[in-house]
């Protein structure tokens, strides 16, 4: 009895490392969503306001920073986050994890990484996001999103999209298409975060967990660039 209790704490405390590693991994991404969101803020031509006064979520996925954790070919990782409240309308709350696969859009131009934005333009794509996985083309329309001044010539198809899609690479920022590309929620990481098993819909829709300090600069800049949501009242509901 005392060798198979000796072996079982073994176990169990051989796991501990691991755990901590994927808890450390997890919070590293959430910091980068913080940091890439501020440097794309500061970009005088970005995401222009008028679009994110009217975004129920956004969804960031940085590439390597500082060797924080690895942005293969085929996959990223990062965080959405959304306005609380019934209707979207409240202030900017408790991220999930996301999990972006699928499509080529990993290293670029000789080794290039590429950070990604996505705007999520209305409730039925910020609905599909949290519960399932997403093909966008498919189960949601998606576009490549205007920035600066060009956003007063969207298109039909634009101002329709469920998701506008952004990426920077080389410095430079840029509407790009991830049609073919699949979103999913990241469960697996959300507990490493929030230390208990808590689906997508929980943390974000209905208030399940605080906001953890990782997530905080990156909440905390949506709540200083665009506090109200500015969408047609009758599109909340």
């Amino acid at each position: 009895m005392k060798k198979a209790f000796s072996a079982f704490l073994a176990i169990a405390l051989s796991a501990l490392p691991l755990a901590s590693l994927a808890a450390s991994k997890e919070t590293d991404r959430l910091e980068n969503c913080g940091m890439v969101l501020d440097e794309i803020l500061r970009i005088p031509d970005n995401v222009p306001q008028d679009l994110l006064d009217k975004a129920e979520c956004v969804i960031v996925i940085p590439s390597v920073l500082k060797a924080a954790f690895v942005f293969g070919g085929d996959y990223g990782r990062g965080a959405m986050t959304c306005r609380s409240g019934e209707h979207f309308t409240g202030k900017w709350g408790a991220p999930t994890m996301i999990a972006l696969e699928g499509g080529s859009f990993g290293f670029q131009l000789g080794g290039q990484a590429t950070d990604f934005v996505i705007l999520v333009m209305n409730p039925r794509g910020a609905t599909a996001i949290l519960s399932s996985k997403v093909k966008l083309g498919a189960d949601a329309s998606a576009a490549a999103g205007p920035k600066g001044r060009d956003a007063e010539a969207a298109t039909d198809v634009t101002l329709r999209a469920e998701m506008l899609t952004y990426s920077r690479a080389r410095g430079l920022f840029a509407g790009v298409s991830l049609e073919g590309s699949t979103l999913r929620p990241d469960n697996n990481a959300n507990e490493s975060i929030y230390h208990k098993k808590m689906d997508a819909t929980n943390i974000v829709r209905k208030g399940g967990v605080a906001i953890p300090p990782a997530a905080q600069k990156m909440v905390s800049l949506l709540d200083q660039h665009s506090p109200k949501n500015t969408s047609d009242s009758k599109s909340l509901k």
